[in-house]
């Protein structure tokens, strides 16, 4: 690897060079990364106070929240100060820490998604066998590959980047670093390179993807000996994992699976599955879950009553 040039910071594009829609995107922008906090911290605490964490979908779903968390900020921060500021700089370390981080906190939630697909089927295919299956050991365990999962194909993709030479325009047209974006900009040839990259995200994006429409294949299969009640109760349990995968899958598909090139529409597209899907899989998950629903009202009406205790006893040692 040569970088004699001595390349230190890039320049982002970003979403737009309008000033006017920079301060509508800001506005929109800071509403979802909000909205991603609060809905994914109110998840993690119904589902970590509550009996709920010892159930493996609900296990499965407070890691999920947490890497949604942790994804969408290795985005969302910069391109908030990126949306008000003059020039949007970023330096070549700090450019290749936001391509591995990404990369890794992608990662994870994609094969978190797949352990997810995995629960939903055993739960359904075979009801008998699912409290010996999905224990807490094999849950536990389930995590630990997703995490070690997420770190290899970050540590991969990062690799493939730090030996790309850079010599000439240092514009990166994306709001934050990736591998196809700075494809781009390297002065060499990238063709083997870019074979890499789909090799490593692209197949990592279709394979799970494929594995989930398998699973839930043979999930419709089965049911289909259900009785009405049952089928559209598990129907109705799947349903929710599946909209989150859709938002989730299809423009990272269209991104990281065909040659190694950049469109315009490729920053609405990551959009999507940086922020757009973090800030919806709170609602799809809690909306449209009645034991998440009661959770949430579990212990926010045991907070109530205890800020109504502590409220009185404020008021007794007033008053004596």
């Amino acid at each position: 690897m040569d970088r004699s040039n001595n390349i230190t910071v890039f320049i982002l594009l970003g979403l737009s060079q309008n000033k006017n829609t920079e301060v509508i995107c800001f506005v929109f922008f800071l509403f979802c990364y909000t909205t991603i906090w609060m809905g994914n911290v109110l998840i993690m605490v119904s589902i970590t106070r509550t009996q709920l964490i010892h159930q493996p979908m609900y296990f499965f779903l407070n890691y999920l929240s947490l890497s949604d968390l942790c994804y969408t900020s290795t985005v969302t921060p910069k391109l908030l100060t990126d949306l008000l500021a003059e020039r949007k700089l970023i330096s070549y370390n700090n450019c290749m820490i936001q391509l591995f981080t990404t990369h890794l906190f992608g990662g994870i939630e994609i094969f978190i998604l797949t352990g997810m697909a995995y629960d939903r089927y055993v739960a359904i295919c075979k009801p008998l066998h699912y409290t010996i299956v999905m224990s807490r050991h094999r849950c536990n365990a389930i995590i630990m590959a997703c995490c070690t999962g997420g770190f290899v194909h970050s540590a991969s993709q990062l690799l493939l980047a730090l030996f790309l030479p850079f010599c000439g325009p240092k514009e990166i047209d994306h709001y934050f670093c990736d591998v196809y974006p700075l494809l781009k900009l390297a002065c060499s040839n990238t063709h083997i390179i870019g074979l890499l990259v789909i090799a490593n995200s692209g197949l990592i994006a279709l394979v799970t993807f494929v594995v989930l429409v398998l699973s839930y294949f043979f999930i419709l299969y089965t049911i289909r000996e259900y009785s009405v009640e049952s089928r559209s109760k598990a129907l109705f349990t799947c349903s929710s994992h599946l909209t989150v995968v859709i938002l989730f899958f299809a423009p990272a598909l269209f991104i990281y699976i065909r040659p190694a090139t950049t469109f315009p529409e490729d920053k609405v597209f990551a959009l999507f599955y940086t922020i757009i899907a973090p800030m919806f899989n709170p609602l799809i998950y809690t909306l449209r879950n009645k034991e998440m629903k009661n959770a949430l009202q579990k212990v926010y009406s045991h907070q109530f009553s205890f800020d109504n205790r502590s409220t009185g006893k404020n008021i007794y040692n007033h008053h004596f």
